[in-house]
């Protein structure tokens, strides 16, 4: 009778070819796309740089560009993109209205200065009475500025007649519009409020951050689908974003590089990018009471139709965040 042992070795050549013919198999294996949502600003860097380590989770990242966050719900909606970086504003909307996303980390926190010009000596935010402030609509600028304004007693319109006259416009027209002097002041994201303040027509009023919002966070979106269809793309992808997150903030020198370099294609000055780095951190978390607060002041100002009782705690999901922190030492 044969032994276990003869069985094995006559088997073995065949488990050689068996392994040989599975490598090249194996090494072949084509990348899962992702498309990602997203738009140029400091605070998204880390949605960048995931791109840079794709390969080494076998994703392959297709990028859409948005002017801003809201922008980019159209998308989902359309089933373009899987992956969005947002303000908590549009995840919000984006819940209310039905749409199948959830919150899966806060890949950003602060970023955001009023600033005015300076000739007109504003010092606080009562200060703007009387004054023309610009700011862009559907993202946590608008939200922040209203909220300032409301706990400053000042009432406010896109129209004259209230205290404050709200001018909406882009976010790149903005800086053109105080340098013209078509606007007194404006609530601004960075690095769009640091250029200001460094090309002299800005200064800076106030960081915005006492409000019933707190320090804005910018939210990181899974579609439901990616979520729970594809939970093993799900994983590697927030694997990537914490390694992602984690480089930048433990690598200042190669962070600026990359940022300015390739985000802002060296449209961004070293001084510009440090003014914004001192305005804002990379993060990873988001809890459901910051996206509560934002609910709350969006239903309080009108900012967009609240279906319902919008709940944190109903959409945001961070199951994948903490694993993927423990598997990187992350607290």
């Amino acid at each position: 009778m044969m032994s276990p042992l003869s069985d094995v070795k006559k088997s073995l050549p065949f488990l050689i070819a068996s392994v040989l013919m599975a490598v090249p198999a194996l090494r072949a294996a084509e990348p899962d796309v992702v498309r990602v949502g997203t738009f140029k600003f400091v605070s998204a860097a880390p949605a960048y740089y995931m791109g840079v380590l794709a390969p080494k989770y076998n994703l392959k990242l297709d990028y859409q560009f948005f002017t801003k966050g809201a922008d980019i719900i159209p998308a989902v909606v359309a089933g373009q993109v899987d992956v969005a970086t947002t303000a908590v504003d549009a995840a919000v909307a984006a819940r209310s209205a039905g749409i199948p996303i959830y919150v899966v980390a806060g890949y950003a926190k602060g970023g955001l200065r009023v600033v005015g010009r300076p000739e007109l000596n504003i010092a606080s935010v009562r200060d703007l009475k009387g004054k023309k402030v610009g700011v862009a609509r559907g993202g946590a600028q608008e939200a922040v500025l209203y909220a300032l304004l409301d706990e400053a007693g000042l009432s406010y319109s896109n129209n004259s007649g209230k205290d404050v006259q709200i001018i909406t416009m882009a976010y790149t027209d903005i800086n053109q519009a105080m340098m013209r002097k078509d606007i007194d002041a404006a609530c601004q994201p960075e690095p769009q409020a640091s250029q200001s303040i460094r090309l002299g027509f800005g200064k800076e009023i106030i960081k915005p951050y006492q409000t019933m919002i707190g320090e804005p966070i910018r939210t990181l979106l899974f579609t439901e689908d990616l979520y729970h269809k594809r939970p093993d793309v799900a994983r590697r992808l927030m694997e990537c974003f914490v390694e992602a997150t984690k480089f930048l903030l433990e690598n200042p020198e190669p962070a600026e590089k990359f940022v300015r370099e390739v985000v802002f294609k060296n449209q961004l000055s070293h001084e510009d990018y440090f003014d914004s780095i001192g305005n804002m951190k990379w993060s990873y978390d988001a809890t459901p009471a910051e996206i509560d607060a934002t609910a709350l002041a969006m239903k309080k100002f009108g900012l967009a139709k609240i279906e319902g009782n919008v709940k944190g705690q109903d959409f945001v999901k961070t199951d994948l965040l903490i694993e993927a922190k423990k598997k990187f030492g992350v607290k």
